[in-house]
Parts: C-alpha cells; sequence; structure tokens
C-alpha cells in the first residue's frame, strides 16, 4: 500500500527520524506532538493548560496538512508527566473535540523529549471520498 509522507511548517519539524504524519489509504498516523513553536523549535512558556493547547494547535495543523481536522480523528494517545494535569487537559480536550469523541488513553510517563510535560500522537480517519 502506498504511503504519503506529511509534512508543514505550521507545525513543529520533526527533531528525530521520523515524520510528522504519514497518510495509507484513508488512515493517517500523527506523530506524537509536544508544546514546541512552530517559529521557534523551542518548547512555549506558560502553564499545562498553554501547553496543551500548542500541542493541540500542532496536531491541528498536520491534520490540516493531510487533508482533515481534529474532527476526523478516532484514536489519541496522551502522555503527561505528572498525572495531576489529567484534569486540566481533560477539560481542554473537550473543547476542542465533540462528540462523538475519539477513542483514548492517557498515561503518566517518566519523561518527554526536551523535558516537555505533555505529548499527544493521533491515528485519523479521512472517510471523505474527496481527500
Amino acid at each position: 500500500m502506498d504511503q504519503t509522507v506529511i509534512s508543514t511548517p505550521a507545525a513543529p519539524q520533526a527533531i528525530g527520524p521520523y515524520a510528522q504524519a504519514v497518510k495509507v489509504g484513508q488512515t493517517v498516523y500523527l506523530s506524537g506532538q509536544i508544546p514546541l513553536s512552530p517559529q521557534t523549535q523551542e518548547l512555549v512558556s506558560g502553564d499545562i493548560r498553554a501547553q496543551a493547547r500548542q500541542v493541540l494547535d500542532n496536531l491541528s495543523a498536520v491534520a490540516r496538512a493531510a487533508g482533515g481536522t481534529l474532527s476526523d480523528v478516532v484514536k489519541l494517545n496522551i502522555y503527561l508527566t505528572d498525572m495531576n494535569d489529567f484534569a486540566v487537559v481533560n477539560a481542554l480536550m473537550s473543547e476542542h473535540f465533540a462528540p462523538p469523541y475519539p477513542a483514548r488513553a492517557t498515561v503518566q510517563v517518566a519523561g518527554l523529549p526536551k523535558g516537555a510535560p505533555i505529548e499527544i500522537d493521533a491515528v485519523m480517519n479521512l472517510h471523505d471520498g474527496n481527500r
């Protein structure tokens, strides 16, 4: 099956040997995003809400580059270095996603790249045949 690499300057460039996303058929696998500014490639400042918002903005930019939106996301994996941030991230998720919500896992991890407190990856289904 053909694979298409998705890349956009509207999201941070990969900080390792991986693509921002890969499209296979109508499925798009979005690599994990941390709260990096696309302009500076540095972590944004602020609390977990500001950082989670940047992560979702980054994911949204990659989704758009692939021909979709966050509403096309069917699966999310959220990685937090502090599970005490769960409630704040949950509230922010309800601002960016509407029912039916995607399937999701949230796990606490010991560390993330660049010392980020959050990372989110996603799987998107481009169900519209026009994409």
